[in-house]
């Protein structure tokens, strides 16, 4: 009986302990690739790339390249988190960023000629709605990501703010 028993337990134990089956590559096509030059351990700066690092970020590819993290930490304490996906049915990028001081944006676009652009809302954490459009794109070494805000439903636009990320010292 102790041996029956002892079997039972052990062809239990083989099947629970036998590693799941690979999952397929599903997220493989070249727009899944278009931010691959964003990837990596960054410091900003300002867009001539002068004066000290203002925050560092961590950008990287995620979920079998189906997504972009991005960690970024200001010398403030300013600490924004997000996640970039593409939308192959939509074929449209989108993006969720959330801060430590309540901010949520969410907003989407497109890669085009080597410029992702994506325009939505941020709600502050007084829950008024701005709107943001954000670019990103390689220049020389580094990845410049502009964005411009307007607070009148887009009567008028003005700067957000501008940066330069460089490969982290």
């Amino acid at each position: 009986m102790l041996k029956v028993l002892a079997l039972a337990i052990l062809s239990t134990t083989t099947q629970i302990s036998a590693a799941p089956a690979p999952t397929p590559q599903i997220c493989t096509g070249p727009e899944y690739h278009q931010l691959d030059f964003w990837i990596g351990d960054w410091d900003t700066f300002e867009p001539d790339g002068s004066g000290a690092s203002e925050a560092r970020a961590h950008v990287d590819s995620i979920l079998g390249n189906c997504a972009i993290h991005e960690l970024y930490e200001q010398i403030d304490g300013l600490v924004g988190d997000s996640v970039l996906s593409y939308d192959a049915v939509r074929k449209l990028w989108q993006q969720t960023w959330v801060t430590n001081r309540g901010s949520l944006m969410v907003i989407e676009g497109a890669f085009k000629d080597g410029v992702l652009s994506l325009a939505g809302e941020m709600h502050g954490k007084d829950g008024k709605a701005v709107m943001q459009r954000v670019t990103w794109r390689a220049e020389g070494k580094g990845v410049r990501e502009t964005s411009v805000r307007s607070k009148d439903s887009g009567k008028t636009w003005e700067p957000a703010f501008d940066v330069l990320f460089q490969k982290h010292r």
